[in-house]
């Protein structure tokens, strides 16, 4: 037997990646915070992209049509969309910090509740740019 429990004292374990899936349930708040910090991450490495997209849709009409080109792939959409996300969850996410920020949604139902409506808004408004990005509209 370890010490730790020889003594009734609480024994605390390093938690690993798959502990996190399979074993424990987190919260909302735990889930957007994650997604929070990988939108970050995946805005800033991808920022490259995006400034050449949009380099190539200002200079001038031959590489607008080279812009509506790349664009227009299948790969480079779903490339788009998933930045999309990334910008829509991190700016929604980034509201719901200011207003905690000036204390209000503090207490434990509150920012759950707020985490939930984070993940809902950045979801549906990610599924308006898919419609369009896809022709739909």
């Amino acid at each position: 037997m370890r010490e730790a429990a020889k003594k009734g004292r609480p024994e605390f374990r390093n938690v690993g990646i798959g502990d996190i899936t399979g074993k424990y349930r987190m919260p909302p708040s735990a889930i957007v915070s994650i997604l929070h910090r990988v939108s970050g991450a995946g805005l800033f490495l991808f920022l490259p992209f995006l400034l050449y997209l949009f380099q190539e849709s200002l200079m001038s009409e031959i590489s607008f049509e080279h812009f509506r080109g790349v664009v227009g792939n299948s790969f480079a959409k779903i490339i788009i969309l998933g930045l999309s996300w990334a910008y829509l969850h991190h700016f929604v996410a980034g509201v719901r910090h200011l207003f905690m920020d000036n204390h209000l949604a503090l207490d434990k139902d509150a920012a759950q509740k707020t985490a939930r409506w984070v993940l809902v808004i950045s979801l549906a408004l990610t599924a308006l740019v898919a419609l369009k990005l896809f022709g739909v509209f």
